[in-house]
């Protein structure tokens, strides 16, 4: 059973500077929700409710964005806004922890920083600037795999060849139409060199045996701990096995992707659906002309 999730938010999101200089990437919000909140809430609709949040410098904004603010919520209730249930459900939402993660030093060193919080439990990690849109979490479709096969299982999706050297891409042995028994991961490989067109989209559900393996694995490029590194010592001893989950995934990583988010969600907005799509057409015909 998988009890707790750990959710990376260190990195200091360079590619949206100056916006980031001082707030988090994962604040950066998709029309008025932080990336980071659709994160945890797809943990707890996953039955996930004890969260370590791996952060860094600059990222109080987070702690604080799911604490209690008093003035706010008795301005809102004064006010009888509706927000205020809004907010109060932020503040509810789950058992969050905090944890800083002292220096930039890759994905692997991020997760080591949840030893002690997850002890000798198998967990889900959640990168905290992925967004899925899916029926059923992706997160609980992997803790759905999880308990068949007792092993580690990473959320996969499938790229377009000429972009799996932009992603970690897994290589295995065909379980099911959606499984594989994985045997070597590729962090950005040519076209060439692919082992398949499986890209790691950033969820997974890992046993403890990881830790033994971020120990044993060296860093590497910029003196980083890759977490696929640290997979493939984990494949000597475990199997692992990878999913591709049924939705669709929101890398909020670059400006482009971003936008391209914002635009989609708010195509989904009830409040404003509508005339937003009027406002796109006007647009795309005035970009025509």
């Amino acid at each position: 059973m998988i009890r707790k999730a750990v959710i990376p938010a260190a990195g200091l999101g360079t590619r949206f500077l100056p916006a980031t200089k001082a707030q988090p990437k994962e604040m950066l919000p998709i029309i008025d929700t932080p990336t980071i909140q659709y994160v945890v809430q797809e943990a707890v609709n996953s039955g996930i409710e004890d969260i370590l949040i791996i952060t860094g410098k600059g990222k109080r904004a987070i702690e604080d964005h799911f604490d209690r603010n008093f003035e706010l919520e008795e301005r809102l209730l004064q006010k009888e806004d509706e927000m205020y249930n809004e907010i109060m459900k932020l503040s509810d939402m789950a058992n969050l922890y905090f944890i800083r993660q002292k220096e930039m030093a890759g994905l692997g060193d991020a997760i080591m920083y949840a030893r002690q919080h997850t002890g000798d439990e198998p967990f889900a990690v959640l990168l905290g600037d992925t967004i899925i849109d899916s029926v059923m979490p992706v997160t609980q479709q992997l803790m759905d795999m999880y308990n068949q096969y007792q092993s580690s299982i990473i959320a996969v999706e499938t790229v377009p060849a000429d972009k799996v050297n932009r992603y970690g891409i897994v290589g295995g042995k065909r379980i099911s139409d959606s499984i594989l028994q994985l045997d070597q991961f590729v962090e950005k490989p040519t076209i060439e060199a692919a082992p398949s067109d499986l890209a790691i989209a950033g969820r997974y559900i890992l046993t403890p045996g990881i830790f033994r393996a971020l120990d044993e694995t060296p860093k590497g490029k910029n003196n980083e701990l890759q977490l696929t590194d640290a997979l493939t010592n984990l494949l000597k001893r475990e199997k692992v096995f990878s999913h591709t989950f049924e939705g669709k995934r929101y890398d909020i990583g670059n400006k482009l992707d971003f936008l391209k988010t914002n635009v989609e969600f708010a195509l989904k907005h009830t409040e404003f659906a509508t005339p937003f799509l009027s406002f796109l057409k006007e647009i795309v015909a005035t970009y025509k002309d």
